[in-house]
């Protein structure tokens, strides 16, 4: 790949980005704006923003280097991302926007009444938060080292640098815009370069390869508990994610948030073609690139593979281009959500102190991608998504539908997922891949439910503790808006 060229690629991405940030700076003046971009946000903008954030590196990348690797198997994944949202759907988008919350933990502590769920909530809002920048800043090193060939470190770093800026600059105001722009960047960086691949081996009689009979790294094909694993910490991880959840509070009303949800569903549909796509073709007419040792670098990789020239240069300059504002989108979300709230709880609420976080938000897991590594960015992702099932998400779905949760139940439940799935986790690194069970390497399966059971049953030993102001609450979370007027 012409390094340039790709340079290129990455200082308009970076540019283009500032820029839009600046520009959200004009209109960015209150408290709101940085918080929520003051509630004012419409479904069609805000869906694009949501695609913009949840299309991560493991998205972008990840998902063709898993079916380059593994064929079918790693269909679950972009099943479970989609699939995560037709539940957000039915059961948290309208809900959650009429609690009038800003963050998770406003949410959990008008719901429980209890400051102590508050901080429980806030800690692992921004543990989940962390977990998931260090893959999109793994993603970013990788794509500037295949790409350019400077070291690793130059792509975490600038990722940072470029997300501190829009942020910082316009809250969730300025970042609305920059993702709406990145999401159909990506779109377009993945859908050109594959269409005229596939014209290109149309026309030249391309001869499949024949797909390996194994994993190329030796790995075994998943098991039929992993494969379950997998999506339920997909369909339940994704009801958790804070910076998803936080657009919710963007939009006008519940219904807004409805619809909101129902565009996202078709846009994520689109865009999953293409990496699906991707995957496809490398397995069939380029397996060889599974054998390097960095199937997340394929996507990148393929356009120079199959075409080749100056033509090959610049399909793999448009989707770095893509790539790296697939990095820049999902972190600019997490920080966004995560200075919401550390600033609210740990550095004081307003302008001053959301810039501050914003800042430490970013700086953090910055520190943790520089002194580890990732070979597998939507596993990476995927024990992210299996975390967060663990804890936020039955805390927000017994909140939203069930009376009887007590603020002695949520910390119980939270805190037991956690130690289960993130234990998990810590012992899945240090055994290493090869050597780690199936029950260890997906622990959603379990950890999932048994954070609920903890959550229900701690709550009925502690009915006493349900909070007096539950009817009014309840009451406001399910009660549709009313109407606004037309003047007819």
């Amino acid at each position: 790949m012409n390094a340039g060229v790709a340079a290129a690629a990455l200082a308009v991405v970076s540019v283009a980005t500032a820029v839009i940030g600046f520009y959200g700076l004009r209109i960015s003046r209150t408290t709101g704006d940085f918080y929520v971009a003051s509630r004012t946000v419409r479904p069609w903008w805000n869906a694009s923003a949501i695609g913009g954030e949840y299309l991560s590196a493991a998205s972008f990348l990840g998902v063709a280097g898993l079916i380059l690797l593994s064929g079918t198997d790693a269909l679950w994944f972009p099943v479970g991302y989609t699939a995560g949202y037709l539940m957000l759907l039915l059961f948290v988008a309208a809900p959650l926007r009429r609690s009038g919350a800003y963050t998770i933990p406003d949410f959990t502590e008008a719901r429980l009444d209890s400051r102590a769920v508050r901080k429980v909530t806030s800690l692992v809002v921004v543990l989940v938060g962390w977990l998931y920048i260090v893959p999109q800043l793994h993603g970013a090193a990788l794509t500037i080292r295949i790409t350019t060939g400077l070291p690793s470190w130059v792509g975490s770093v600038a990722v940072v640098v470029v997300v501190c800026l829009t942020v910082v600059a316009g809250g969730m105001r300025s970042i609305t815009f920059v993702q709406a722009f990145q999401y159909w960047l990506k779109l377009t960086a993945l859908a050109v370069p594959i269409l005229f691949i596939l014209f290109v081996l149309a026309g030249t009689g391309y001869s499949p390869v024949a797909a390996p009979a194994v994993n190329p790294t030796g790995q075994p094909p998943a098991s039929l508990y992993s494969n379950v694993s997998l999506l339920v910490a997909l369909l339940f991880g994704t009801l958790g994610l804070p910076h998803v959840l936080v657009r919710f509070y963007t939009n006008p009303d519940g219904q807004s948030a409805r619809r909101t949800t129902l565009i996202v569903l078709g846009l994520l549909s689109v865009f999953y073609l293409f990496p699906t796509a991707y995957g496809l073709v490398g397995r069939m007419f380029a397996p060889e690139l599974g054998r390097s040792g960095q199937p997340d670098a394929m996507v990148l990789l393929l356009p120079r593979e199959l075409v080749g020239g100056a033509a090959g240069d610049l399909l793999a300059a448009l989707v770095v281009a893509g790539a790296f504002a697939a990095f820049l989108s999902t972190t600019s979300g997490l920080v966004v959500s995560l200075a919401g709230v550390v600033s609210q709880d740990v550095l004081g609420a307003g302008v001053g102190g959301f810039r501050l976080a914003a800042v430490v938000s970013a700086v953090v897991p910055l520190g943790f991608a520089l002194m580890t590594d990732s070979l597998a960015l939507a596993g990476s992702v995927g024990l992210v998504f299996a975390f967060t099932a663990s804890t936020v998400c039955p805390v927000l779905l017994l909140g939203i539908w069930w009376r009887g949760l007590t603020d002695a139940g949520a910390i119980a439940g939270m805190v037991t997922g956690g130690l289960l799935c993130g234990g998990a986790m810590i012992a899945g690194s240090v055994a290493g891949a090869a050597n780690t069970p199936a029950w260890l390497a997906q622990p959603a399966a379990w950890s999932v439910p048994t954070a609920f059971a903890v959550m229900v049953l701690v709550s009925r030993a502690t009915a006493g503790r349900v909070p007096a102001t539950l009817s009014r609450v309840m009451t406001r979370l399910h009660t549709p808006e009313r109407p606004l007027a037309t003047g007819r």
